[in-house]
C-alpha cells in the first residue's frame, strides 16, 4: 500500500465512532459520567449527551479524542462494545 493510502486509512480508522448506543454503553461500563467524559475531551457535558443521543456528531479534533477514548474503553469493556449490550448503570 502506498504512503498516501496508508495515511488515509489511518485517518478513517482514527476517528471512526461506534453507534450512539454503544458510546453510552461504553461510558456506563467504565463508570464515567457525561461530565467526566466531557472534561477529558474538553467540551461541555451537553455535547457528550448530544453525541450519545445521536443528535450531533463531534467536530474533527473532538471526534479524534472521543474515538480514542471509546477505543480504550472498548478494550477494557469488550462486552459493552456491541450493539444491544445491557447497560451497566
Amino acid at each position: 500500500m502506498s504512503d498516501p493510502l496508508r495515511r488515509i486509512d489511518a485517518l478513517v480508522e482514527e476517528d471512526t465512532l461506534p453507534t450512539p448506543q454503544v458510546r453510552q454503553q461504553l461510558r456506563l461500563a467504565a463508570g464515567l459520567t457525561q461530565a467526566e467524559v466531557a472534561d477529558a475531551i474538553g467540551v461541555k457535558r451537553l455535547a457528550v449527551a448530544r453525541w450519545e443521543a445521536g443528535a450531533t456528531q463531534p467536530h474533527r479534533g473532538n471526534r479524534r479524542a472521543y474515538a480514542h477514548l471509546l477505543r480504550k474503553l472498548a478494550a477494557k469493556h469488550p462486552d459493552a462494545a456491541t450493539e444491544g449490550a445491557p447497560d451497566e448503570g
